[in-house]
Protein backbone atom coordinates (compact mmCIF):
# COMPACT_ATOMS: atom_id res chain seq x y z
CA UNK A 1 0.00 0.00 0.00
CA UNK A 2 1.36 3.31 -0.85
CA UNK A 3 2.17 5.86 1.72
CA UNK A 4 -0.94 8.27 2.17
CA UNK A 5 0.48 11.74 1.48
CA UNK A 6 -2.31 14.16 2.22
CA UNK A 7 -4.91 13.33 4.80
CA UNK A 8 -8.02 15.46 5.23
CA UNK A 9 -10.47 14.76 8.31
CA UNK A 10 -13.42 16.11 8.94
CA UNK A 11 -12.44 19.10 7.23
CA UNK A 12 -14.74 22.71 7.23
CA UNK A 13 -14.47 25.65 6.04
CA UNK A 14 -17.04 28.75 6.10
CA UNK A 15 -16.87 31.76 3.92
CA UNK A 16 -18.60 35.44 5.91
CA UNK A 17 -21.21 32.96 7.53
CA UNK A 18 -21.73 30.57 4.49
CA UNK A 19 -20.80 27.17 5.34
CA UNK A 20 -18.62 25.96 2.16
CA UNK A 21 -16.78 22.50 3.43
CA UNK A 22 -19.15 20.74 5.45
CA UNK A 23 -16.73 18.36 7.31
CA UNK A 24 -15.17 16.61 4.50
CA UNK A 25 -12.27 13.42 4.68
CA UNK A 26 -10.31 12.49 2.08
CA UNK A 27 -7.00 11.21 1.50
CA UNK A 28 -4.20 11.04 -1.45
CA UNK A 29 -1.37 8.14 -1.91
CA UNK A 30 1.72 8.31 -3.19
CA UNK A 31 1.50 8.03 -6.76
CA UNK A 32 -2.39 8.58 -7.24
CA UNK A 33 -4.28 10.72 -9.65
CA UNK A 34 -7.23 12.01 -7.80
CA UNK A 35 -10.08 13.85 -9.12
CA UNK A 36 -12.86 15.90 -7.35
CA UNK A 37 -15.69 16.59 -9.38
CA UNK A 38 -18.94 18.51 -8.99
CA UNK A 39 -20.99 21.40 -9.95
CA UNK A 40 -20.09 25.09 -9.86
CA UNK A 41 -20.22 26.37 -5.55
CA UNK A 42 -19.82 22.37 -4.36
CA UNK A 43 -17.01 23.75 -2.24
CA UNK A 44 -13.82 21.94 -4.69
CA UNK A 45 -11.54 25.42 -5.05
CA UNK A 46 -12.70 25.94 -1.10
CA UNK A 47 -11.05 22.70 -0.33
CA UNK A 48 -7.93 23.18 -2.17
CA UNK A 49 -7.19 26.52 -0.71
CA UNK A 50 -7.66 25.27 2.63
CA UNK A 51 -5.87 22.23 1.79
CA UNK A 52 -2.90 24.42 0.60
CA UNK A 53 -2.63 26.64 3.70
CA UNK A 54 -4.19 29.73 2.00
CA UNK A 55 -7.78 29.89 3.84
CA UNK A 56 -8.17 29.57 7.20
CA UNK A 57 -10.36 26.46 8.46
CA UNK A 58 -12.65 26.32 11.61
CA UNK A 59 -12.77 23.08 12.14
CA UNK A 60 -11.24 19.42 11.36
CA UNK A 61 -8.16 18.36 10.52
CA UNK A 62 -5.51 18.65 6.99
CA UNK A 63 -2.14 16.47 7.48
CA UNK A 64 0.68 16.60 4.90
CA UNK A 65 3.65 14.14 5.23
CA UNK A 66 1.54 13.04 8.21
CA UNK A 67 1.91 16.65 9.55
CA UNK A 68 -0.50 18.84 10.44
CA UNK A 69 -0.59 22.28 8.04
CA UNK A 70 -2.74 24.00 10.66
CA UNK A 71 -0.70 27.69 11.39
CA UNK A 72 1.87 27.07 7.66
CA UNK A 73 1.27 29.45 4.90
CA UNK A 74 1.47 27.91 1.59
CA UNK A 75 4.87 29.11 1.40
CA UNK A 76 6.01 26.83 3.93
CA UNK A 77 3.81 23.95 2.37
CA UNK A 78 5.71 24.55 -0.87
CA UNK A 79 8.84 24.23 0.36
CA UNK A 80 7.92 20.93 1.20
CA UNK A 81 6.72 20.01 -1.71
CA UNK A 82 2.72 21.16 -1.86
CA UNK A 83 1.89 22.75 -4.93
CA UNK A 84 -1.03 24.72 -6.14
CA UNK A 85 -1.88 25.83 -9.69
CA UNK A 86 -4.89 28.18 -8.65
CA UNK A 87 -7.97 28.42 -10.87
CA UNK A 88 -7.45 31.77 -13.65
CA UNK A 89 -3.44 30.68 -13.78
CA UNK A 90 -1.72 34.06 -12.24
CA UNK A 91 1.15 33.68 -14.29
CA UNK A 92 3.62 36.91 -13.91
CA UNK A 93 2.25 38.68 -16.54
CA UNK A 94 5.33 41.26 -16.74
CA UNK A 95 7.87 38.80 -16.98
CA UNK A 96 9.01 36.12 -19.88
CA UNK A 97 8.14 33.27 -20.10
CA UNK A 98 11.81 31.79 -18.96
CA UNK A 99 11.56 34.16 -15.66
CA UNK A 100 8.27 32.85 -15.04
CA UNK A 101 9.76 29.62 -15.14
CA UNK A 102 12.84 30.26 -12.77
CA UNK A 103 10.34 31.85 -10.37
CA UNK A 104 9.01 28.67 -9.75
CA UNK A 105 12.08 27.51 -8.59
CA UNK A 106 12.93 30.37 -6.34
CA UNK A 107 12.93 27.65 -3.11
CA UNK A 108 15.70 26.14 -5.18
CA UNK A 109 19.61 26.40 -5.15
CA UNK A 110 20.82 23.60 -7.11
CA UNK A 111 21.51 26.42 -10.39
CA UNK A 112 22.62 23.30 -13.12
CA UNK A 113 19.17 21.66 -12.11
CA UNK A 114 17.11 24.47 -12.58
CA UNK A 115 18.51 24.87 -15.65
CA UNK A 116 17.96 21.19 -16.49
CA UNK A 117 14.59 21.14 -15.65
CA UNK A 118 13.79 24.32 -18.00
CA UNK A 119 14.70 22.26 -20.83
CA UNK A 120 12.44 19.33 -19.45
CA UNK A 121 9.58 21.80 -19.19
CA UNK A 122 10.52 23.12 -22.45
CA UNK A 123 10.43 19.38 -23.67
CA UNK A 124 7.32 18.72 -22.08
CA UNK A 125 5.72 22.09 -23.50
CA UNK A 126 7.41 22.65 -26.84
CA UNK A 127 5.07 26.28 -27.59
CA UNK A 128 7.12 27.74 -24.19
CA UNK A 129 9.89 27.59 -25.79
CA UNK A 130 9.47 28.45 -29.00
CA UNK A 131 8.15 31.94 -27.03
CA UNK A 132 10.59 31.80 -24.03
CA UNK A 133 11.35 35.41 -24.40
CA UNK A 134 7.66 36.48 -24.92
CA UNK A 135 6.18 38.15 -21.70
CA UNK A 136 3.81 36.06 -20.68
CA UNK A 137 0.89 38.09 -20.43
CA UNK A 138 0.86 37.97 -24.31
CA UNK A 139 0.33 34.54 -24.63
CA UNK A 140 -3.23 32.88 -24.91
CA UNK A 141 -5.25 31.18 -22.04
CA UNK A 142 -4.12 27.58 -22.65
CA UNK A 143 -0.73 28.66 -23.06
CA UNK A 144 -1.39 30.54 -19.81
CA UNK A 145 -2.15 27.49 -18.44
CA UNK A 146 1.02 25.34 -19.43
CA UNK A 147 3.10 27.94 -18.11
CA UNK A 148 1.74 28.05 -14.68
CA UNK A 149 1.56 24.01 -14.54
CA UNK A 150 5.47 24.19 -15.64
CA UNK A 151 5.87 27.00 -13.04
CA UNK A 152 4.56 24.94 -10.27
CA UNK A 153 6.28 21.68 -11.31
CA UNK A 154 9.59 23.78 -11.48
CA UNK A 155 9.26 23.63 -7.28
CA UNK A 156 9.55 19.97 -8.06
CA UNK A 157 6.34 18.90 -5.91
CA UNK A 158 5.49 15.89 -4.00
CA UNK A 159 1.60 16.70 -4.62
CA UNK A 160 0.38 18.84 -7.43
CA UNK A 161 -3.22 20.40 -7.19
CA UNK A 162 -4.80 21.54 -10.36
CA UNK A 163 -7.97 23.80 -9.67
CA UNK A 164 -9.93 23.90 -13.19
CA UNK A 165 -6.90 23.45 -15.82
CA UNK A 166 -9.51 23.51 -18.88
CA UNK A 167 -11.56 26.22 -17.97
CA UNK A 168 -12.25 28.69 -20.65
CA UNK A 169 -9.93 26.83 -22.82
CA UNK A 170 -10.54 25.67 -26.67
CA UNK A 171 -11.21 21.71 -27.45
CA UNK A 172 -7.65 21.60 -28.52
CA UNK A 173 -5.87 23.13 -25.83
CA UNK A 174 -8.21 21.21 -23.24
CA UNK A 175 -6.58 18.05 -25.25
CA UNK A 176 -3.28 19.31 -24.68
CA UNK A 177 -3.89 20.37 -21.04
CA UNK A 178 -5.46 16.66 -20.00
CA UNK A 179 -2.44 14.94 -21.99
CA UNK A 180 0.16 16.87 -19.78
CA UNK A 181 -1.85 16.09 -16.50
CA UNK A 182 -1.88 12.07 -17.77
CA UNK A 183 2.45 12.48 -18.30
CA UNK A 184 3.41 14.08 -15.67
CA UNK A 185 1.10 11.57 -13.12
CA UNK A 186 3.11 8.88 -15.27
CA UNK A 187 6.15 10.39 -13.73
CA UNK A 188 5.64 9.41 -10.42
CA UNK A 189 3.28 13.41 -9.71
CA UNK A 190 1.38 12.79 -7.34
CA UNK A 191 -1.81 14.65 -8.44
CA UNK A 192 -5.10 15.81 -7.38
CA UNK A 193 -7.09 17.54 -10.05
CA UNK A 194 -10.58 19.86 -9.72
CA UNK A 195 -12.12 20.01 -12.37
CA UNK A 196 -15.60 21.25 -14.07
CA UNK A 197 -15.61 18.61 -17.23
CA UNK A 198 -16.41 15.64 -15.18
CA UNK A 199 -16.13 13.11 -17.82
CA UNK A 200 -12.37 14.04 -18.74
CA UNK A 201 -11.26 14.20 -14.79
CA UNK A 202 -13.09 10.57 -14.04
CA UNK A 203 -11.28 9.00 -17.60
CA UNK A 204 -7.89 9.92 -15.84
CA UNK A 205 -8.09 9.56 -12.72
CA UNK A 206 -7.25 6.21 -10.50
CA UNK A 207 -9.94 7.30 -7.52
CA UNK A 208 -12.27 9.82 -7.52
CA UNK A 209 -14.48 12.52 -4.90
CA UNK A 210 -17.66 14.04 -5.93
CA UNK A 211 -18.39 16.93 -4.42
CA UNK A 212 -21.81 18.76 -4.30
CA UNK A 213 -22.90 21.76 -1.35
CA UNK A 214 -20.14 21.38 0.43
CA UNK A 215 -20.00 17.27 1.43
CA UNK A 216 -18.52 14.36 -0.53
CA UNK A 217 -21.29 12.16 -1.68
CA UNK A 218 -19.74 9.73 -3.53
CA UNK A 219 -16.00 8.28 -3.93
CA UNK A 220 -14.45 5.21 -5.72
CA UNK A 221 -12.42 4.68 -8.87
CA UNK A 222 -12.70 6.97 -11.54
CA UNK A 223 -13.38 4.12 -14.29
CA UNK A 224 -16.26 3.05 -12.10
CA UNK A 225 -17.80 6.40 -11.65
CA UNK A 226 -18.01 6.89 -15.59
CA UNK A 227 -20.58 3.97 -15.73
CA UNK A 228 -22.55 4.86 -12.39
CA UNK A 229 -25.78 5.78 -13.28
CA UNK A 230 -25.89 8.67 -10.68
CA UNK A 231 -22.94 9.95 -11.80
CA UNK A 232 -23.56 10.26 -15.29
CA UNK A 233 -26.77 11.65 -14.56
CA UNK A 234 -25.78 14.51 -12.56
CA UNK A 235 -22.22 15.21 -13.66
CA UNK A 236 -21.61 13.92 -17.06
CA UNK A 237 -25.18 15.21 -18.82
CA UNK A 238 -26.95 11.91 -19.47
Amino acid sequence: MANTLLKVKGLKVAYGGIKAVKGIDMEVREGELISLIGSNGAGKTTTMKAVTGSLPFEGGEVEYLGQSIKGKGSWDLVKQGLAMVPEGRGVFTRMTITENLQMGAYIRRDKAGIEADIERMFGIFPRLRERKDQLAGTMSGGEQQMLAMARALMSQPKVLLLDEPSMGLSPIMVDKIFEVVRDVSAQGVTIVLVEQNARRALQIADRAYVMDSGEIIMTGPGKDMLDDPKVRAAYLGE
